[in-house]
């Protein structure tokens, strides 16, 4: 989301007449929005299949009975286990699921799966344990090396059992050289023998070489592999016919949503009051169904959206269209948080500033009804500090000054609007969230720095090369540069190190009992997916700005084609 964005290709100065001044103002020339009314209509396609509720029912039961048979047999529940995650419904099941996982972690010894030397089903319990957050040793994969203490060559026939392998190191957390092996060695045999594959094997490979599934979207993975599965000589037909319901029941109510906040955002009528910013709602829902996609967050969930892209509008004023002294206005009244601070503002910022406030207005309004209003002053709180991290950054370019490094990642730790955006999610998430929890968030911990960061260099690492086309303030890859004398190479490259390190500080926060006082998973697992939709968005180019490329097959995916 963040500053300074990244944008599409052309971008050039213009004149914009104004009663007292000519003001020069920069544009970004973004592409307008590539949905046009598309979901402004509620419409439910022609051929969904309506499933009934009892029907529903009946196949969930079916499930919960395979959960509770073959006790005995762990390798089975492991792989029940990874079906229901992969296919989309395991948060159908997760108290099943959390009581089959602890027990499995206490029955076992220490070391693994006893007499187990099945790499594909040890990976396999590694993953889902460390997913759950149990803190289980990598030093089971030990009995998979040689006497030399590289990894077996044997191994390299059991490409199922490399490709769990492969899945499982990226639950790794610092001084875990051998999961760090073990990537390199997995990467390399896998890209080596890919094209000698036959689907479903060679699709699931291809795919997991692109997007590693602890990195990707739930949704949009569940929606892939529902594909895939479908392919498997031994898939489970009540399993299957479950999750094709369910995410086809999901895609209703989603589209329901996004019919919803379109309507708001037309009324709002951004394009054309504020052409110079980016028109990208769907791709803001799109967003936040990464981080909960479940029914119960609906609310939440319309919130979100509407303040992320409330946030992407602001954003653009402050990096491309706003001059100085309007930005400094435009802080004074965010601080001061009153509809009475609009009077000084410009035109187009009472229009902004308006809105702003009409939405935080209804988060408070929603809280009331609970008893929980006091929780919006978190929201207001993140919100203040995004904008004067903005300030700031105005400042720097209008000086023309490029800071450290370590001086730019002090505020760009916060404008790239991951702090702000993460505390508001849990404001709206209903009775799991107390008091303790957002003092915890809003006070900058380990966790939330770390998805900042990667929100902030990934994001960096994709654009800047279009900003400094375009004559933008500088971003990370500049100021390590000019600070480290390095080329543009080196300094991406020292960034992904970065990167790769921040995702181990993730997979280590999430290991319980954490030393945050914030145990509930829910809570953590938010941070995970905020982090996720930077691996997805970002990777290769900047799919926020340039939507087209990127996310309108994604959008298509979960929002437009039923199953």
């Amino acid at each position: 989301m963040s500053s300074h964005h990244s944008l599409p290709l052309v971008a050039h100065e213009y004149l914009v007449q104004n009663s007292k001044t000519d003001i020069i103002r920069r544009s970004a020339n973004y592409h307008p929005s590539i949905w046009g009314d598309q979901f402004l209509k509620y419409a439910p396609p022609a051929m969904v299949y309506e499933a009934c509720p009892e029907h529903v029912e009946e196949l969930k039961e079916e499930v919960r009975r395979m959960l509770m048979a073959d006790a005995n047999d762990p390798s089975k529940k492991l792989n029940l286990i990874d079906s229901l995650q992969r296919l989309g419904v395991a948060y159908q099941f997760e108290e099943e699921i959390e009581e089959l996982l602890e027990k499995m972690h206490d029955a076992l010894p220490v070391d693994g799966l006893d007499g187990c030397s099945h790499l594909y089903t040890i990976a396999l319990w590694f993953r889902l344990l460390r997913q759950q957050g149990y803190n289980v040793s990598c030093n089971v994969f030990n009995r998979f090396k040689d006497s030399k203490g590289s990894f077996n060559e044997e191994l390299i026939k059991d490409v199922p059992g490399m490709l769990c392998l492969y899945e499982a190191t990226f639950l790794k957390v610092h001084e875990e050289d051998i999961l760090d092996e073990a990537l390199t060695f997995t990467t390399t045999q896998l890209k080596s023998i890919v094209t000698d594959l036959k689907p479903p094997l060679a699709t699931q490979v291809i795919h997991a070489l692109k997007q590693p599934l602890h990195k990707g979207m739930p949704r949009l993975e569940a929606r892939h592999y529902i594909t895939v599965y479908q392919e498997f000589k031994t898939k489970n037909e009540t399993l299957l016919k479950l999750a094709k319901l369910d995410f086809n029941s999901l895609q209703l109510i989603h589209r329901q949503e996004l019919s919803q906040l379109s309507r708001w955002w037309k009324d709002l009528d951004f394009a054309t009051k504020l052409p110079y910013a980016r028109d990208r709602l769907v791709e803001c829902y799109f967003w936040i169904v990464g981080v909960y996609f479940e029914t119960h967050y609906s609310l939440a969930r319309m919130i979100l959206t509407k303040v992320i892209t409330m946030t992407s509008i602001i954003d653009d004023t402050y990096d491309v269209y706003g001059t100085l002294e309007e930005l400094k206005l435009f802080t004074d009244a965010i601080d001061r948080w009153d509809i009475s601070g609009m009077e000084q503002l410009p035109e187009y910022m009472k229009v902004l500033y308006s809105a702003l406030l009409d939405v935080y207005n209804e988060i408070k309004q929603n809280l009331i009804k609970k008893g929980q209003s006091y929780r919006v002053n978190y929201a207001i709180e993140a919100m203040k500090r995004q904008v004067r991290s903005y300030l700031i950054e105005a400042l720097w370019f209008n000086e023309g000054c490029i800071p450290t490094f370590e001086e730019y990642m002090g505020i760009a730790l916060t404008s790239c609007g991951y702090p702000m955006l993460i505390v508001t999610s849990f404001v709206c998430m209903g009775d799991i969230v107390t008091k303790e929890t957002l003092d915890w968030a809003i006070d900058d911990p380990k966790l939330i720095r770390a998805s900042a960061l990667i929100c902030r260099l990934m994001d960096d690492i994709a654009s800047h090369k279009v900003e400094q086309a375009r004559g933008d303030v500088c971003s990370s890859v500049e100021c390590y540069m000019k600070q480290h004398r390095v080329t543009e190479q080196e300094a991406c490259d020292e960034l992904h190190r970065r990167v790769e390190k921040a995702w181990k500080d993730i997979n280590e926060e999430c290991i319980k009992p954490s030393r945050s006082p914030v145990p509930l998973m829910p809570f953590l697992m938010q941070i995970v997916n905020f982090t996720r939709m930077m691996d997805v968005i970002y990777k290769h180019d900047d799919g926020y700005s340039n939507a087209a490329q990127v996310l309108k097959e994604y959008i298509t995916f979960l929002f437009i084609d039923p199953i």
